[in-house]
């Protein structure tokens, strides 16, 4: 399930999903709502406790944030947990190694094993390399985001890392806003034929990384996608579907996947670099991607520079 908490907290009793995920536009959201006001204020006291410079301070306080969320979720689901590493360090891969490391510990502390906690990386190059350190050093899974090219999905396997997360609806997004077409049907909707793709490459040459379709903006996408590997849907999608009552094809299937006529591809950082640049839809939902929630992480910053200072003057 995608979702932060408040609105997931009812939704997760009711849908039963198996894990779920946060991002930093969500638990911006979930970090206004009154309910989950004594998260923020605890974490804002641990990281006051913590000392340091006010950016310290501030870091500290997001850190804890996000796995006390993580924390309410991993109460209400049988499975694991994806925290987000601040997209701001998408281009440093040693930094999102380090953050990474952190939030792992913080969720330890807490009593919970790495094993039900998913670290989500934007799937920058430098991202992608921080997720197969994070993996073959550390142990830590690692759930690849904001991934809308063939040439990422690539490196992410080569990569190892535990599953990635193609982003459905936001490339129908760009589709309908860059082109003539302003109406797909799911079977040619860009998003799910982007998603297939991988699917079917992964599993014809014998790829582990788990496929999780991701974000979506219809029912019609999700059913499309029936047999992916996992599938991440909104509380409003899991209702509609919820009333839907028709049967649901499966649609991706392994031995499909087998016998389809993709061929190998290696992705150097070079390779890489020259494929993803070559897909312009990738390269601008990427960087718009990495610039929302960046400035979503300022704005929680911001809220939280507030309330501590309220909380050092004694108010």
């Amino acid at each position: 399930m995608d979702d932060a908490n408040g609105v997931a907290g009812s939704a997760i009793e009711q849908y039963k999903p198996e894990d779920a995920t946060t991002n930093p536009s969500l638990i911006l959201a979930a970090a206004k709502m009154p309910a989950y006001q004594q998260l923020l204020d605890q974490a804002i006291k641990y990281g006051i406790a913590k000392g340091g410079t006010e950016e310290e301070q501030v870091a500290h306080v997001m850190d804890k944030l996000f796995v006390s969320f993580g924390l309410e979720i991993l109460k209400k689901v049988p499975g694991r947990v994806s925290t987000e590493v601040d997209a701001r360090l998408s281009f440093d891969k040693e930094e999102m190694v380090a953050k990474a490391l952190r939030l792992i510990a913080l969720y330890e502390e807490a009593g919970i094993s790495k094993e039900r906690v998913l670290i989500k990386l934007s799937s920058t190059w430098e991202g992608i390399q921080a997720g197969k350190e994070l993996e073959e050093k550390h142990g830590v899974h690692c759930n690849m985001t904001l991934l809308f090219s063939f040439a990422q999905a690539v490196a992410c396997a080569e990569a190892k890392v535990t599953l990635i997360s193609p982003f459905v609806g936001r490339i129908l997004d760009w589709y309908k806003e860059n082109t003539d077409r302003k109406s797909f049907e799911p079977h040619e909707d860009p998003g799910v034929l982007s998603v297939t793709k991988i699917y079917n490459y992964y599993k014809k040459f014998g790829y582990s990384t788990v496929v999780m379709g991701a974000s979506f903006r219809n029912t019609g996408e999700v059913k499309a996608l029936a047999g992916c590997d996992l599938l991440t849907i909104s509380p409003s999608l899991l209702a509609e579907l919820s009333q839907d009552h028709s049967a649901v094809p499966q649609m991706l299937h392994v031995d499909k996947a087998k016998a389809c006529d993709l061929e190998k591809v290696h992705m150097d950082e070079k390779s890489f670099r020259w494929e993803h640049n070559e897909d312009r839809m990738a390269v601008e939902k990427l960087s718009d991607g990495i610039r929302k929630f960046a400035a979503d992480a300022i704005k929680l910053e911001t809220m939280i520079k507030e309330k501590m200072l309220n909380v050092k003057n004694g108010q």
